[in-house]
């Protein structure tokens, strides 16, 4: 791990990753999924600083420690960063796709997994547009099986902003298809 923390100019700091594909909530509740867990020690000016192997190579970015626990640091992966960085230099940010709901993580109707319950749908947005009502519960999008809010979150992140989006849904225990063409989020 290399950065300035603590302003101590060009810090390197050795580690063994210990794990991939961790998740850890950010201060807004949302999930941060698939990050590079690593023992490297980071402190208050690390963040932002490559992760690199043995050979110099980006393995992530520093990103996350857990404060109250030691050797456990976090890194965006550099498959992340590879996917970041080219809409940050053409369009000076990631532009993500915004439905317009806010849901809820519940068994569906059938009782045979699990979905999103639209809890409400917000005045104006793609989802009413689209037809989304509350209490639909939302199964699948374009066509892969939702089974959480997180999971509606995920697939909302590698859609495009502005495309259609092929949604599955129960609506009063029946299934129906729904096509909600979302928007940038704000």
């Amino acid at each position: 791990a290399i950065g300035k923390p603590l302003g101590f100019d060009a810090t390197v700091s050795a580690g063994v990753v210990s794990a991939t594909g961790r998740s850890l909530r950010g201060h807004d509740g949302r999930l941060v999924e698939n990050l590079v867990q690593h023992t490297a020690p980071l402190n208050p000016g690390n963040s932002g600083g490559p992760l690199v192997d043995f050979r110099g190579h980006l393995v992530g970015v520093n990103t996350a420690i857990i404060a109250f626990a030691q050797g456990m640091s976090f890194a965006i992966p550099s498959e992340t960063v590879n996917w970041v960085v080219p809409k940050l230099l053409a369009d000076g940010r990631v532009r993500r796709a915004y439905l317009g709901i806010q849901g809820q993580t519940v068994r569906t109707a059938a009782g045979k997994g699990t979905g999103v319950v639209v809890v409400s749908v917000e005045r104006g947005s793609p989802a009413e547009a689209g037809g989304l009502l509350q209490g639909d519960i939302v199964v699948a999008v374009e066509g892969a099986a939702v089974a959480s809010i997180d999971a509606l979150l995920r697939a909302l992140a590698k859609h495009e902003a502005g495309a259609p989006l092929e949604l599955r849904i129960q609506r009063a225990g029946e299934p129906r298809g729904i096509s909600v063409r979302t928007r940038e989020a704000a």
